[in-house]
């Protein structure tokens, strides 16, 4: 969830950027140092105000979450901004709402059972946190949908759409369940991004002194109120704001120093963005990341933005790199011009393999083809560093969870509530089945998965849940296995893009589903929130915000002309759909075309299947240096996975849109932490919030008053990079409409 400090991710995007546990101090200590050992069973929770407040967050932020996922620089609004804004919203109702006790069909109720509490705080942000989804804006199933509708032009049925979403979810929520008991119960299973949300709840809640300055809600409500009308330049009046790419002013008629400096097609050298949408479009707020995942970041960022690329490129040509533009989320040819999988697709979606052999080969950007080997390194090390550096505390708390031999003093004031029967959870769970199995019967053309395949992708979830819960649980780290899955059923159903897509929602993305609810479930553990309560509340909100994001998503397909279609777009227009149109990538790539034809023996990429090795044995000399010097506490904190981050999810997401976050994570959490502590400590969270909620809510205003109604500005402000040669080759004979010809 995106409250809060975590792994999970969009496999197509960015990974959002967790901290390890590096203190010297047992996890159990430093929970015990956070969450309070103490409880109120009286304390009402699911109560009026719990609902109405909960039920309209999620939905407000589904709706505002899907609405700018599909924008150029998509800006996902976190479950922060409620938690904060519901606080005065809570305590009004508190003063306001009449305390007279009702009676229904012998159920006695009132909508007002006194101050606002902290638990119905909790319980509101659980709805929140539904309407985050798994921490990318929006439900994965989502980008599988719009893919199908916007790139294949499938006439998909809407039943059949929230089907894919809500059994998606409700899947990841039957996992969930028939797992708490070994990931949320034992106190070995601490769930490290818990303790930064149960010590703003208690900051929150805590005496806000006037004399000490602003309160945190007068902070927000001022920049909420900054941010709102400062985003009517970068969103209306001045685009350009999102990027300066003054380096292309200066060298107007270059294509090199185009590609160098464009914020939007090249490596971005010297851009800088003045929007918060750009900042924080894909690897989320940088406020919230600690200054050592920065850091780690931006090692990689340079090495690979400014080294590796353009070696590959300038001086080596690696797979004919200099056919096709540095860097582009487009598929192209073998003479450069753009790839129309039109051409070699079948009525029913599948690869007409004659076709493809007159065609001809598909072809990725240098940026984009180094990006994936990047993903192949990432899995392989993710998996070797959590190996070396936890696999003792991991194996040794696992042996413990699962013989239930430590139940802290959490887990024994939960046994004051009523435990959720297993039994809630095997119907949601045995259902989400049964329906996805009747689906791949019911619209088999449409998903071209059969039943054998969901059902080796339930397996295949089943299978790692508990291990992967287990690694995050202790260490904060999730290993992912995107890519794996999309190889496996490449190999197994060449040809079939949608299948493909289907299997990584059923078979991967139900996974993170269910880890999103393992840690919430977890919040609710140290809140001290009723289990009924907390399985009500997640029940509702998956429900609600499953089908908000549907029924937003479907909207804007059918209302927007156009929409995620760049060639037949207005230049200025904002709906290009970049996450989306990566996820239509990774079909063509995995599944169209297949990872035979692509990284096999005598595929173009082939090479980088050794990035797999490769990325096994990187952290190995960290942690033998770690074991060499044990006093240097610098070593461990070199960590190969994040240094990978700093080019993961390139494209969608830009070097520009990376630089801007790393320099703004810096400025706020190395100088601002290091020399205004207080200041950090009081009102950091609190800016990210308002920052993101002034810019959504000014991003909607702006469509519905002015763009949705056609009313655009056209100056020199409002053409977004002023690079037109940062997309061209530079291969000599390679013809491309609006190129020189080398």
């Amino acid at each position: 969830m995106a409250s809060k400090t975590q792994t999970h991710h969009d496999p197509d995007s960015p990974t959002p950027i967790s901290p390890t546990h590096t203190d010297d101090r047992p996890p159990i200590e430093e929970v015990a140092l956070v969450v309070p050992e103490t409880d109120d069973p009286t304390l009402p929770v699911m109560t009026f105000r719990a609902w109405t407040l909960g039920i309209t967050s999620c939905i407000l932020l589904m709706f505002l979450n899907t609405f700018f996922t599909y924008r150029t620089q998509p800006l996902t609004i976190s479950a922060i901004l409620m938690q904060i804004g519901v606080l005065p919203i809570g305590r009004f109702m508190a003063s306001t709402l009449p305390n007279k006790r009702y009676s229904f069909l012998g159920y006695g109720f009132t909508l007002n059972p006194g101050p606002f509490n902290m638990k119905e705080h909790v319980i509101i942000t659980i709805f929140a946190n539904c309407g985050v989804s798994y921490g990318g804006g929006d439900a994965y199933s989502i980008g599988a949908i719009t893919v199908m509708k916007a790139y294949y032009k499938q006439s998909l049925n809407f039943l059949c759409a929230l089907l894919i979403v809500l059994t998606t979810q409700i899947l990841g929520y039957g996992w969930a369940g028939m797992l708490r008991k070994y990931l949320v119960e034992p106190a070995e299973m601490w769930w490290p991004s818990n303790l930064a949300q149960v010590s703003l709840f208690r900051a929150l809640h805590e005496k806000d002194s006037r004399s000490k300055g602003l309160t945190r809600m007068q902070f927000f409500l001022i920049f909420l109120v900054a941010s709102f009308a400062y985003y009517a330049l970068p969103g209306y009046l001045f685009p350009m704001l999102t990027f300066f790419s003054w380096v292309c002013w200066a060298w107007p008629r270059s294509i090199t120093a185009q590609q160098i400096g464009s914020g939007y097609h090249g490596l971005g050298v010297g851009a800088f963005t003045l929007d918060w949408a750009g900042i924080s479009a894909y690897h989320g707020s940088p406020l919230v990341t600690p200054w050592f995942s920065i850091l780690n970041v931006a090692v990689g960022f340079i090495m690979f933005i400014y080294i590796i690329v353009p070696l590959c490129y300038w001086k080596y040509n690696t797979f004919d790199s200099r056919k096709f533009p540095i860097f582009s989320n487009q598929l192209f040819t073998s003479t450069g011009q753009k790839y129309d999988t039109t051409k070699i697709l079948t009525p029913q979606y599948d690869l007409n393999v004659a076709a493809y052999n007159s065609y001809g080969k598909l072809y990725l950007s240098p940026l984009f083809a180094l990006s994936i080997g990047s993903g192949f390194a990432r899995i392989t090390a993710t998996l070797t560093h959590v190996a070396l550096f936890h696999g003792r505390d991991i194996w040794r708390q696992s042996r413990s969870a699962m013989k239930s031999a430590k139940m802290d003093i959490h887990a024994r004031l939960m046994k004051n509530y009523k435990e959720v029967p297993q039994w809630w959870f095997l119907i949601l769970l045995m259902g989400s089945i049964v329906l996805s199995l009747l689906m791949s019967f019911v619209w088999k053309d449409e998903v071209q998965l059969p039943w054998w395949g969901m059902i080796f992708a339930f397996f295949l979830a089943w299978l790692v849940t508990l291990p992967i819960g287990v690694i995050q649980a202790t260490t904060n780290q999730q290993p992912g296995y995107d890519i794996i899955a999309q190889f496996i059923i490449g190999y197994i159903l060449p040809g079939k893009p949608i299948a493909n897509l289907l299997f990584k929602i059923y078979g991967r993305i139900s996974t993170i589903h269910a880890l999103s609810f393992l840690s919430d479930l977890k919040l609710g553990h140290y809140m001290k929130i009723p289990p009924r309560c907390m399985y009500t509340a997640q029940l509702a909100g998956t429900l609600i915000s499953g089908t908000v994001n549907l029924a937003v998503a479907w909207w804007m397909l059918g209302s927007i002309e156009n929409i995620c279609d760049v060639e037949a777009l207005h230049p200025d227009s904002p709906w290009t759909c970049p996450k989306f149109r990566v996820t239509f990538d990774a079909s063509v790539i995995w599944g169209l075309i297949g990872p035979e034809r692509l990284f096999g023996l005598r595929g173009m990429y082939h090479n980088l299947i050794w990035l797999f090795i490769i990325g096994a044995f990187l952290p190995v000399p960290i942690w033998v240096l770690s074991k060499v010097y044990p006093d240097k506490k610098w070593i461990p904190l070199i960590n190969i996975p994040v240094i990978s981050y700093g080019f993961a999810g390139m494209p969608p997401a830009t070097p520009t849109n990376i630089a801007s976050w790393l320099m703004t994570g810096t400025i706020f959490n190395y100088f601002v932490f290091r020399y205004r502590k207080g200041w950090w400590q009081k009102y950091n969270y609190v800016l990210s919030a308002a920052l993101d909620a002034g810019t959504a809510f000014m991003g909607v205003l702006l469509y519905f008053a002015l763009q949705n109604q056609g009313h655009n500005l056209k100056w020199w402000g409002t053409e977004l990079d002023h690079c037109p040669l940062a997309t061209c080759p530079t291969e000599p004979g390679i013809a491309v409409q609006g190129c020189p010809v080398f």
